[in-house]
């Protein structure tokens, strides 16, 4: 009997052990849609036009009309805290679409991205200067030992223009005036307000304030517009394919084509879309270089 229980006993032990094995195959899992099937996403970074917030509202319905318009891939809209921020995340190749100015498109050219379309016709990116109605100021001389606001130095419609025209105009910019480099367009515009002798900007986020804060601008005016460039250029990395970039230029320039996409556009500040491409950008180029030697360095080394 003894003999028996210990081999009934053994028998059992090894039942118990083949029933705590794990089986040899993964477990079933189960999903919405066919295994190891994953919606590549393409980011569009927009660069600080607006305080985060504001740029959303302003291009998320572009990115949800793009989306309808895409089969198999998604656009994510990226906004960016201020303009040293943005420019190193397209420094770093991170976003597939970029919407920067065009400064920043020249150096987005250097690390793989090529331009597709320009957002908003040539004659609406110029500097603006806004000033308090009450301020006294006639003419460029009156700003002296004055403070004047800024988004960003490399801002180039709403600081590096701007600061060119004062130049042309008899003040050096780096002792006739104190810069205030201040974050985004609307912060530009609010120092004045506050203050500020003079505020830089460009006529889309103007507009803007104008409609969202009507008290504050009711007590600003422009006093001085620089002359047109190139407006800001949309961009896309080097390795997103061809079919995915071909049919967002396509959905970009045909906006003006519905009234859905006018309303969106009306939504952005830009009149259109228009086609464009690396070297439409060359003119951006001359001019940095003379600004550069007449004026100051776009980035200090």
């Amino acid at each position: 009997m003894n003999r028996l229980a210990t081999l009934v006993g053994l028998l059992l032990a090894t039942l118990l052990a083949a029933c705590d094995r794990q089986p040899a195959e993964k477990p079933l899992q189960y999903s919405s849609g066919p295994a190891g099937a994953v919606t590549p996403i393409y980011r569009l970074a927009v660069h600080p036009l607006h305080n985060p917030q504001k740029l959303s509202e302003a291009y998320q319905p572009l990115v949800d009309h793009l989306n309808r318009q895409l089969k198999g891939v998604q656009i994510e809209l990226e906004a960016s805290r201020d303009y040293p921020a943005y420019e190193k995340k397209f420094r770093a190749r991170e976003p597939a679409f970029l919407l920067p100015n065009p400064w920043q498109t020249l150096q987005a050219m250097k690390v793989g991205y090529h331009v597709i379309a320009m957002a908003g016709d040539a004659e609406d990116f110029k500097g603006i200067f806004i000033i308090r109605k009450d301020s006294g100021i006639k003419m460029p001389a009156d700003l002296k030992g004055q403070v004047v606001s800024y988004p960003s130095p490399t801002a180039l419609a709403a600081a590096i223009m701007p600061q060119y025209f004062l130049h042309v105009h008899g003040i050096d910019i780096n002792r006739d005036i104190k810069n205030a480099y201040v974050g985004s367009q609307e912060s530009s515009i609010m120092n004045v307000y506050l203050g500020n002798a003079a505020g830089v900007t460009w006529p889309p986020p103007w507009r803007l304030f104008q409609k969202d804060h009507p008290a504050e601008a009711s007590q600003l005016q422009l006093i001085w517009e620089t002359p047109p460039l190139i407006n800001n250029s949309v961009m896309v990395r080097d390795d997103v394919p061809e079919t995915v970039r071909t049919l967002v230029r396509k959905s970009l320039l045909e906006l003006t084509q519905t009234p859905q996409g006018k309303t969106i556009l009306a939504g952005m500040e830009t009149s259109r879309f228009h086609a464009a491409d690396d070297a439409s950008y060359g003119v951006v180029t001359d001019y940095i270089k003379r600004f550069e030697k007449e004026v100051r360095l776009v980035e200090s080394k």
